[in-house]
């Protein structure tokens, strides 16, 4: 067993001397990094000009423009920063942030979806009593 033991050990450190192989890292430039940099104020400045400009009236317009810039900003991050695509680590690393996406977009539904049916069916009407009429004592007036 001691024999055994040495030859793997042996060959173990006989692959000690290839680091040059880069086949599963990010490769990070600085033009690619000024291309995210780049992107992201320009995804930055066109939300903050549509808002403060008021060009969009319509709050619900709004939301959904604004909602939309944002996930291409995270995306821009993702790719530009996070340097996250298939390749690397065999594309286990977007595999899971496919799943916890998905994971805490059906939470955050069914968290709402529950509030919502709770509120619905759960809560008393609200009704207010109708307001009785003053009476005014004859020949009083009111200033």
């Amino acid at each position: 067993m001691s024999a055994q033991h040495t030859t793997t050990h042996a060959d173990a450190h006989d692959h000690h001397g290839d680091h040059d192989h880069h086949g599963d890292e990010p490769h990070s430039t600085f033009s690619g990094y000024m291309t995210g940099f780049v992107l992201s104020v320009i995804l930055t400045a066109i939300p903050f000009w549509l808002v403060m400009a008021k060009v969009i009236t319509e709050r619900n317009t709004a939301v959904m423009v604004l909602g939309a810039f944002a996930v291409v900003q995270i995306l821009v991050h993702m790719v530009y920063f996070l340097h996250m695509n298939g390749k690397i680590e065999g594309g286990w690393t977007l595999l899971a942030t496919i799943f916890t996406v998905v994971f805490v977009a059906i939470t955050i539904s069914g968290t709402l979806w529950v509030m919502y049916n709770m509120n619905a069916n759960m809560m008393p009407d609200h009704t207010t009593p109708p307001v009785p009429a003053l009476h005014k004592a004859p020949g009083h007036s009111t200033p």
